[in-house]
């Protein structure tokens, strides 16, 4: 799977050391300092490149001083001054940040598409990379090792304004406790009825011994998981008689879905406090044996069992169900593009070479193999010709680990786990090859236009909290279907969905 690349080009090393010079020269100091007279060109060359970065944090936070990232810093030749945002966070610390103008010098954020992100890219916020990268000759990397069409989903207006977050586009399961089905005698769920049933006779069942009815049957946070929505058809492009493209959330086969947890909710299969419900505290009922389903990236079951066997389930086991429903396969995809990190206008054009510089090095195999497995012997060992994570590898080696370059593009690297062996993760991707044939891209993600983007907001937080109360039954169906209704009829929505349709059009060509 892995096909080595082993450092920078030629081109690259001399565009690296161009670009430094350029900046010390330039008068200002590039994050680097300015040159001091006394030091000889190659010195102020190999100075390490400062970036300040505002980026996600999906474990703890991390000691930037421990040996995975002094390690980083090192083969990159920078120094990194990050500020890590915790992922249930993210999205409200984002949109302020660019209400504020203050922006550091890199923003790394997982949705291309957000309205607000959008706007402060038409606003002037960020840099127009499309002049810097040419036609890539000067960056092999970027050119060879990125998901197909990776850049083009970070265009706005034709123009380039990242470099991507490689993230495989098999990521997310609807993981389901295979040993509980087991106990308990039921068939791996085929369908949304069986998977419904399944988890109602879960929920009865005391799994956790304590006594008391309170397994939560599935663990849903915020929108529904992009999986389900596959099942119902939403993904499935729909459009208005007048053409327009419509929104996935206000199509039939979204009311169908959420009527769908409505039930669940009422028949107890989920918990009451869902709606207030952060990651964390989800992730943490999941590992700690009270919860029988989760849809979240695949690459954390086998860290997940562990924890569930320490928690008393010796035999706990997580599979990751192939669901069909009305309208398709439970199968979500990502783009392989987990958004981008932008550059603010504010850096020196000097500087944004430097960094397009060090991010075309964290494309290269040999960083994105570091990323995933660390260092030889400190972060893993080779089991049966398979890296596997060491203790300390556990701990410093993770998803937030992954999250200050650009990395290669690997198409299971969301599905194996580094702390497994090979025959688990053998396993891990028997059980979910074909969701890279059989899954669906919600089309909403990849494609935007000025008059969605100044609409939406204007009705998505009321449109979320009515979806919200449709489902804990504080509304009636009836009430929900006329407030997506009046929504769908509303003139400058009815614009929205022709841009869209024009939006789709282009990105389809």
């Amino acid at each position: 799977m892995r096909n080595r690349k082993k450092g920078w080009t030629a081109g690259v090393s001399a565009l690296l050391a161009v670009t430094m010079l350029a900046g010390c020269n330039s008068g200002t100091d590039g994050g680097s300092g300015a040159a001091d007279g006394n030091k000889s060109a190659g010195e102020a060359e190999n100075k390490p490149l400062t970036i300040k970065m505002f980026a996600g944090l999906y474990n703890e936070v991390p000691d930037m001083n421990n040996v995975y990232w002094k390690e980083w810093e090192k083969r990159t030749n920078a120094k990194l001054d990050v500020e890590w945002v915790p992922s249930g966070d993210l999205n409200n610390k984002l949109d302020l940040l660019l209400a504020s103008g203050d922006l550091p010098e890199v923003v790394a954020y997982q949705d291309n598409n957000r309205p607000t992100l959008v706007n402060a890219i038409k606003n002037g916020a960020f840099w127009d990379l499309t002049p810097f990268l040419g036609d890539l000759s000067e960056y092999p990397n970027l050119k060879n090792n990125l998901a197909k069409d990776a850049l083009k989903y970070l265009t706005v207006d034709g123009k380039i304004y990242a470099v991507p977050r490689s993230r495989s586009r098999v990521d997310g399961g609807i993981k389901i406790r295979k040993d509980w089905l087991d106990k308990l005698n039921i068939p791996v769920p085929k369908t949304l009825d069986e998977y419904e049933a399944a988890l109602k006779k879960i929920v009865d069942s005391d799994m956790d011994g304590n006594g008391k009815k309170d397994t939560v049957g599935l663990l849903y946070i915020n929108d529904p998981v992009a999986s389900f929505q596959a099942a119902f058809g939403v993904l499935d492009p729909k459009y208005n008689d007048e053409g327009g493209f419509i929104s996935p959330r206000l199509t039939p086969q979204y009311t169908e879905m959420v009527a769908w947890f409505r039930k669940l909710y009422a028949e107890g299969l989920m918990s009451k406090e869902y709606a207030v419900m952060k990651e964390s505290q989800a992730e943490e009922l999941f590992k700690t044996n009270r919860a029988a389903s989760y849809g979240r990236p695949i690459w954390w079951d086998n860290d997940w069992e562990n924890a569930m066997k320490k928690s008393g389930q010796p035999d706990a086991k997580i599979l990751n169900l192939h669901l069909k429903g009305p309208g398709g396969d439970a199968v979500a995809l990502e783009t392989g593009v987990a958004g981008g990190y932008y550059i603010s206008k504010k850096v020196p054009e000097a500087k944004v070479k430097q960094l397009l510089a060090y991010f075309e090095k964290t494309a290269s195999q040999e960083m994105t193999d570091f990323a995933y497995y660390g260092l030889p012997d400190i972060h893993h060992t080779v089991v049966n010709g398979q890296m596997v994570l060491t203790e300390q590898g556990v701990k410093e080696v993770n998803t937030t680990s992954k999250g200050a370059g650009v990395l290669a593009y690997a198409k299971w690297g969301k599905v194996i786990s580094a702390s497994g062996d090979k025959a688990y993760n053998d396993d891990k991707i028997k059980e979910v090859e074909i969701f890279d044939e059989i899954g669906k891209i919600d089309p909403y993600r990849i494609i935007s236009s000025d008059a969605w983007i100044s609409t939406w907001p204007k009705y998505e937080a009321e449109f979320k909290s009515m979806m919200t109360k449709a489902i804990v039954g504080q509304i009636s169906m009836d009430e929900y279907k006329a407030h997506v209704e009046k929504l769908n009829n509303l003139p400058d929505m009815k614009k929205a969905y022709l841009d869209m349709a024009a939006a789709y059009k282009q990105f389809a060509q």
